[in-house]
């Protein structure tokens, strides 16, 4: 069981770490080819922080394991919405976009929905099924970038690489992700036997929170930073990309098999959704009370889950 534990951790170190090379390697690669920062920032950047997910969740899928791998994509969408959004908000108020608000959270709440029925009605994500989510995150993509023109971002700063360090950042990326996928969905599957509870609960809880730490981490250094309008912003666009993007993308690999119990949790992220939208947007502005509230209800989720 200790073994396990330490790989977990291992696994959940590689990832990120995984993620984060990955990320200054193939920007740095793309400015030296001229690719325009708008490009970077919603391609190379946006997808770095679903990373984790998507590498374990086609790990998952592929080795047989599918209730680890849509169970933390569930799991990761309910954590950053009610733990990563409840902290952020504990720190500082959060302030809210007007397109977040009347775009980005109703097409959340609109996708979260899509999800639900395609479980309900055919208890997988089909490649047909995994079509359609791939061609909403091109919507999806289109929209950010047309957003993206309008109004300036910051993009991180990347130092200056050699052409052989871009390219070595990118393999050990990759590499990383590669094993530190395999391990994390080993080791969660070892520790769900252990504990003699279901691999679902293991993939929404655990291995959910341990993908989820690259928003986490970002969201609360904002909101430390007096940047807290950009929280809810990256919450509900990793949210969208974990979705479409990263069960789309495994669903074309292999169709994954959505189990009944699962149902529940697609219809929390549906209600998390809706919740978010309906607080902000009177006022623009997800408070700390509303925070604590979040927070509660993710602690109802999780006893309920254990139980």
């Amino acid at each position: 069981m200790i073994s396990s534990v330490l790989f977990l951790i291992l696994g959940f170190v590689l990832l990120i770490y995984g993620a984060h090379i990955l990320v200054d390697g193939a920007t740095a690669l793309a400015r030296k080819f001229d690719i325009p920062e708008i490009v970077i920032g919603l391609t190379v950047v946006a997808c770095g922080t679903s990373a984790p997910e998507a590498a374990v969740s086609i790990s998952s899928v592929i080795s047989g394991n599918s209730a680890v791998g849509i169970g933390n994509i569930l799991g990761s969408n309910i954590v950053n919405i009610f733990v990563i959004l409840g902290l952020s908000a504990l720190i500082a108020n959060l302030h809210v976009k007007k397109n977040t608000i009347l775009y980005e959270i109703p097409f959340l709440g609109f996708v979260s929905l899509l999800l639900l029925f395609m479980g309900w009605q055919y208890s997988m994500i089909s490649r047909t099924g995994a079509l359609v989510l791939l061609g909403l995150f091109l919507l999806f993509f289109l929209y950010l970038y047309k957003v993206s023109k309008k109004h300036k971002t910051e993009n991180p700063e990347i130092e200056n690489m050699s052409f052989i360090k871009m390219v070595c950042f990118i393999i050990l990326g990759i590499v990383a992700l590669i094993i530190g996928a395999k391990i994390t969905v080993n080791s969660a599957t070892d520790i769900a036997h252990f504990l003699n509870v279901s691999e679902r609960i293991i993939g929404l809880t655990i291995v959910a929170f341990g993908t989820s730490l690259p928003e986490l981490v970002t969201c609360v250094i904002a909101a430390f930073k007096h940047r807290p309008g950009i929280v809810i912003g990256n919450v509900v666009g990793s949210n969208l990309f974990n979705v479409l993007f990263v069960l789309g993308l495994t669903g074309l690999i292999k169709p994954v098999p959505f189990e009944h119990a699962f149902l529940m949790d697609a219809a929390l992220g549906i209600i998390a959704a809706v919740l978010l939208w309906v607080l902000v947007f009177k006022d623009k502005k997800f408070n700390r009370i509303d925070g604590v509230v979040f927070l509660i209800i993710y602690l109802a989720y999780t006893i309920w889950l254990i139980k």
